[in-house]
């Protein structure tokens, strides 16, 4: 600096010139002292010797060593000399620590430090590699770091490296705790093992498939893993164990019913008539179709023409052979019941009409057949009709994995009429043939079992079910199973309504007697007495309610969960505020971390924000209690409501069944605030007057598309309208007139040209500024000249004032606007 030299000293530069005469003021100041210690002064007590002075009596003339201010490297001579600096005359005779070289007051002390860092450290063993430098390329040390610094620096990095690796041992032990707690969470479901069970029934019994079953005895290296192998209580349990289950031996609330194994032979078991499913799109005529078959008349009696429930029948063919046909509904609402006509079907006759080919549903009949793995025949109706081309229709259904034997596939396919009879001898003897290949044959002598295709109510016999039975041979005074109810056989009809004594394979029967309503697709099986099928049914109904209560344990469970990760969550976030405030106060970061409470609110906002996520309070509810003829029906209706939704409503059932409408239902819907849907059934006069009384909606329908559309009305209705604003005119501000109205007083006018459309004396205006609104509200005057008038059309020159604004200006745009209620649509 200038030329003049410059001292680093401690954290500052000095001029050499004042660090020299410092230093020798500091040793003169030391020598001083040192004289006066031995002279007698100094700091030593009266009658004690001072510190510094000899061990010797008052006689003794002892030479006053003078001291090196050099702070030479002592010699030989020195060495056995006492060491006044150290104060310790006691330890005459040892060595003395060796004193510093002399320091060359001409070079900087950062200079001296820097050769001295690049020098080995015979200490710390080994020379100057690169591998023991003390600061690699990636931890460099800043330029002109003293040691107390670096000292420090590196106290800090080990602090919060310490920190960090506390915190993940923290963030393990918690992750570990909560896992811990999760596992022990985790409920174990109960499980009623029999005795003595084979694999096909256990299977059954806890809820997973056959497959699943035999893998897991193969895992267990039992012998034998087949569906029929019967298994003892300790097979059996160490199977539900393996599986996570908690297997309980009780023989009664174990007992329950299961289908038999396929038999071993099939060859000794006599033939059955064909079940046979006709499937497809609505109105392409395949109640029609049936009626012809059995030369009656159904579909003249179904509302609106539609099938809306699954119709069993048998047809004796010329060759004394029998056919069982069932009727699934082609509307939208059915699929379920397609499905499970589909399901219990030894073949599908898909009917396409000729004048209208493949839609939808004709494709949903489509994937329902291929995924029972059921074979199709194509019946091509409609053909008697002038114009229609079938082979538009079997091109088609070649793109939906349809192939007909005509192009080389394996499909069958029939051109007929339901109208006019036109080949349904043909298609007859098609299913025939058809059936003979599959070789359908069953047992009829063991234990009956069957399906429910419908459930329903009927006056004078109590609660009815259509079923198709499928093994064995169901009469009169037999107990049978199904669901979660029973039944002993009072009587049985055909479909035509006339009494059986027995009901073989393969034929459609109404049995009468159940406890209860079944549901359709439920499952019959024969049970040995009643006491049998009363212990079933209760214990399936004691699981059923064990499930639910699992299910809603599950959910306590999980909420539970949630309350203590956010309490440890909570905790966490003090020990980390509580670091970060240690951290702080000791300097290991700069800047204060962010409040407690700060912290809290932002975790309570976020748990707040996914819990509004999850719930749905805010979406309206169309409660509805719905009853219905028929139990295919009611479960069709039920899908088909919980599908009307949207984000802003829903619709929810509150309680479903079979039969007429009832006082309960009308108390159920009154005490929801809800409405109540009938199908196919009626109220009767008391219960219309109940209904009206509490403020209930009763309504009864018969056809399934009049309903829903009603039903979307209603909620159109429930929703708020959509606000839309038209512009009716325009206007632009020509020039500002002040016309006075009292005394003195004036009131801004403006001058205006309708430029489009037509403006009403009372209608709601805005003003525009550089197309930007500016004002809304109403007009106060419309005049033309001096005349009041009610409505300026385009082209006319007119005075508008408006009410409560007055800062309008020449150019602004003035509109005439007219806000529209829209009703919502679902």
């Amino acid at each position: 600096m200038n030329g003049q030299r410059l001292l680093f000293y401690g954290s500052r530069y000095y001029p050499l010139h004042t660090t020299l005469q410092y230093q020798q003021r500091r040793l003169l100041s030391q020598s001083k002292t040192i004289f006066q210690q031995q002279q007698g002064g100094g700091s030593g007590k009266l009658g004690q010797p001072a510190l510094g002075r000899p061990l010797s009596n008052k006689n003794n003339d002892s030479k006053i060593v003078k001291t090196d201010w050099a702070r030479s490297k002592p010699t030989d001579s020195s060495r056995n000399k006492p060491d006044f600096r150290n104060n310790n005359n006691n330890n005459n005779n040892k060595q003395r620590r060796p004193v510093p070289e002399k320091r060359d007051w001409t070079r900087p002390a950062d200079l001296d430090k820097k050769q001295s860092r690049n020098k080995p450290t015979s200490a710390r063993g080994g020379s100057n590699t690169s591998g023991n430098n003390r600061y690699n390329n990636n931890n460099k040390a800043p330029a002109g770091e003293t040691a107390s610094q670096r000292k420090e620096r590196k106290r800090r990095e080990e602090e919060v490296a310490l920190l960090k690796k506390q915190d993940e041992m923290e963030m393990q032990k918690l992750r570990s705790k909560q896992k811990k707690q999760s596992q022990t969470e985790k409920q174990m479901r109960d499980v009623y093992i029999p005795e003595i069970i084979n694999v096909a029934n256990l299977s059954r019994i806890l809820g997973i498939r056959l497959e699943q079953a035999l893998q897991t005895m193969e895992e267990l290296e039992m012998d034998n893993p087949s569906h029929d192998r019967m298994l003892s209580a300790d097979e059996s349990s160490l199977i539900a164990m393996q599986l996570d289950m908690n297997p309980i031996v009780d023989e009664r609330q174990s007992l329950d019913l299961y289908p038999r194994p396929p038999p071993v032979d099939p060859s000794v078991l006599q033939p059955r008539p064909p079940v046979v499913t006709i499937m497809g799109h609505v109105d392409h005529g395949k109640t029609t179709l049936l009626d012809t078959l059995r030369k009656t008349s159904v579909a003249s009696g179904e509302a609106g023409g539609i099938t809306q429930h699954i119709g069993a029948f048998s047809v004796q063919l010329p060759s004394k052979k029998s056919i069982t046909f069932l009727d699934t509904p082609g509307h939208a609402a059915f699929s379920s019941m397609r499905a499970r006509g589909a399901q219990v079907t030894d073949i599908v006759v898909l009917v396409v009409a000729a004048d209208d080919g493949v839609m939808p549903q004709t494709q949903e009949a489509i994937e329902h057949a291929q995924s029972a793995n059921v074979p199709i025949v194509v019946a091509i109706n409609k053909c008697d009709k002038p114009g229609v081309d079938a082979t538009k229709v079997k091109q088609e259904l070649a793109r939906y994995n349809v192939h007909l034997e005509e192009i080389g596939g394996d499909v069958p396919a029939v051109e007929v009429s339901g109208l006019t009879g036109k080949n349904l001898d043909q298609l007859e003897e098609t299913i025939s043939t058809l059936s003979e290949i599959l070789e359908l044959k069953a047992e009829r002598d063991n234990g009956v079992e069957g399906v429910v295709i419908e459930s329903q109510v009927e006056k004078g016999r109590g609660n009815v079910a259509t079923v198709l039975v499928r093994r064995g041979t169901l009469k009169p005074g037999s107990t049978v199973v199904a669901g979660q109810t029973w039944c002993r056989v009072r009587s049985m009809t055909d479909y035509q309504g006339r009494p059986m004594k027995q009901a073989l394979p393969g034929t459609p029967v109404k049995v009468i007697g159940w406890k209860e309503v079944p549901t359709a697709g439920d499952e019959m099986l024969q049970a040995s007495d009643e006491g049998t099928a009363k212990t079933v049914v209760d214990n399936r109904k004691a699981r059923h309610q064990r499930d639910q209560q699992l299910k809603d344990l599950q959910v306590i469970n999980e909420k539970r969960r949630h309350q203590r990760e956010q309490l440890e969550q909570e905790r966490l976030i003090e020990r980390e505020y509580k670091k970060e405030m240690y951290m702080f106060h000791k300097g290991l970061i700069d800047s204060p971390p962010d409040s407690l409470g700060k912290r809290l609110s932002a975790i309570q906002s976020t748990l707040d924000q996914d819990e509004n996520t999850e719930k749905k309070d805010d979406i309206l509810e169309y409660r509805a209690v719905v009853k219905g003829d028929v139990s295919g029906t009611v479960e069709a209706v039920v899908d088909c409501l919980n599908g009307l939704r949207n984000k802003q409503i829903q619709v929810k059932v509150v309680e479903s069944g079979v039969g007429n409408i009832t006082e309960g239902d009308v108390q159920l819907a009154a005490a929801c605030e809800g409405h109540v849907i009938g199908f196919n059934v009626k109220a009767d006069k008391k219960i219309q007057a109940e209904a009206s009384r509490r403020g209930v909606t009763v309504q009864s329908y018969s056809v399934i598309y009049k309903l829903l559309e009603e039903v979307k009305e209603k909620l159109g209705d429930m929703l708020p309208p959509i606000i839309t604003t038209q512009v009716v005119g325009e206007a632009s501000i020509l020039q500002i007139f002040d016309i006075g109205i009292k005394g003195r007083e004036t009131r801004a006018v403006a001058g205006c040209r309708i430029t489009n459309g037509s403006i009403q004396r009372n209608s709601r205006v805005r003003i525009l500024r550089d197309k930007n609104p500016v004002w809304e509200g109403e007009l106060d005057a419309l005049r033309q000249v001096k005349k009041d008038i009610t409505e300026a059309k385009k082209g006319l020159e007119c005075g508008m004032s408006f009410e409560g604004f007055t800062d309008f200006k020449a150019g602004d745009v003035i509109q005439s606007i007219q806000t529209i209620e829209t009703k919502q649509k679902l």
